[in-house]
């Protein structure tokens, strides 16, 4: 069932808040503008790195002995990382021997999501009607209900349990004579399910207590019925696992078994291992999984570091825009009061924001190039100047015809309100 709100925000509430979008649009367009050039020494900055660490990576012949003559050298290595150590969850009295253990918890509940719809009204005000919609689902965290707009479903949540996430990590994992340090075990991954060990007893007593909170909430269960159920690796909180019901809790455990194959590059120091540092200060080391050769890495890490400068690049060049339109939106909104010459106005705006946008983001990109790669900078400046070109001696004709729709459309609605009258 869905639940509607409409709100009326009026012309000159929204013409207010048009102009404080433009302090908003400035710092936008700054970011954008700040990200785009950081973005790019980043990029330069990662691939020298990349290219001098390469040069200088030189293979362990062994890893089951440690040799000093290799001691602050970047070394590649692979083999097997392994773990003594028993990770033991405290709160159920179970656990294994591996490198992490990991708990998380969902809970079966009502869930509100909102949806909007604005229409621009003839005199400038704007109608908003949100819409509220429910459904059941597994979510992390308990949802309190009594926040929810449609009554009905108010106080419709609650929870058999509470319990809190966890996560362990082994304190020491071993790698040949070498020991890997904490940051580097983060890095080695793998999860498995990790079945559920609770004696019967204990069962028994969390199915009371479980049963005493169903009973509290005005449902009836037998003194029989099962109300905690361990499903493998889940323990489950319900009287019936193959129909959730609100809730409802699941607790479930992962965990990374003791021995693993990795690959790791990275400065030997002692025992140990820990990161280089190219001449420009950039650091690097790097922990895979399995077995991969020296080439297979670093043409890994470059794709990723290219991956990375291109997602940069557009959220750049969508900030820069974003924050143009912030800056100039208050123009369109004061032409609301006529709602399809704002339209059509608003998109003009847009396309000019849009084209102005990119070509400045083109020319930040080909000056951070200049100053760190100066032949692609030159490039780079070259197709912006292509683009302002055409913008300014193409897009005169556009705004032209733009200028007599918005004319023809205002005069088509004088003898429409004439012949009204």
């Amino acid at each position: 069932m869905a639940y509607t709100e409409t709100q009326t925000v009026g012309y000159g509430t929204r013409v207010g808040n048009s102009f404080k979008g433009i302090g908003m649009g400035i710092i936008m367009f700054l970011a954008g503008t700040v990200l785009l050039w950081w973005n790019e020494g980043r990029f330069v900055k990662t691939d020298k790195m990349l290219n001098e660490a390469q040069g200088k990576t030189e293979e362990l012949a062994t890893i089951d002995r440690i040799d000093p003559e290799m001691d602050g050298q970047l070394v590649y290595a692979t083999g097997v990382a392994i773990t003594k150590d028993s990770l033991t969850d405290a709160d159920f009295g179970f656990g294994a021997t591996a490198v992490r253990l990991q708990r998380t918890v969902e809970y079966f509940q009502w869930v509100e999501h909102e949806k909007q719809e604005r229409k621009d009204k003839m005199g400038g005000s704007e109608e908003i009607v949100t819409t509220y919609t429910y459904e059941k689902a597994w979510v992390d965290q308990p949802v309190q209900s009594e926040s929810f707009k449609a009554p009905e479903y108010q106080k419709k949540n609650f929870v058999l349990t509470t319990v809190e996430p966890m996560q362990q990590q082994a304190e020491t994992v071993k790698f040949g004579a070498f020991v890997l340090n904490q940051g580097q075990i983060s890095r080695i991954h793998g999860d498995m399910p990790l079945n559920v060990k609770i004696d019967s007893a204990k069962l028994v007593s969390m199915n009371k207590d479980t049963r005493r909170l169903i009973r509290a909430k005005g449902i009836q269960v037998d003194d029989s019925t099962a109300c905690v159920y361990a499903l493998q690796n889940t323990l489950y909180y319900g009287a019936n696992p193959s129909n959730p019901a609100v809730g409802d809790v699941r607790v479930t455990w992962t965990m990374v078994k003791p021995e693993n194959k990795i690959t790791i590059i990275a400065k030997q120091k002692d025992n140990t291992f820990t990161n280089f540092k190219a001449k420009n200060g950039k650091s690097f080391s790097t922990l895979v999984m399995g077995t991969k050769d020296v080439d297979e890495i670093y043409e890994s890490e470059h794709d990723e570091n290219s991956m990375i400068v291109w997602i940069l690049r557009i959220v750049g060049i969508f900030i820069v825009i974003g924050g143009l339109k912030g800056i100039f939106g208050f123009l369109e909104t004061i032409l609301k009061v006529v709602p399809f010459i704002a339209n059509i106005f608003g998109w003009g705006v847009g396309v000019v924001c849009t084209v102005i946008g990119v070509v400045w983001s083109l020319i930040i990109i080909a000056l951070a190039w200049l100053f760190y790669r100066p032949v692609i900078g030159i490039a780079l400046l070259a197709i912006a100047g292509f683009l302002v070109w055409v913008f300014a001696f193409k897009g005169k004709d556009k705004l032209k015809e733009l200028a007599a729709m918005a004319k023809n459309k205002a005069a088509e609605a004088r003898v429409e309100r004439d012949n009204v009258i």
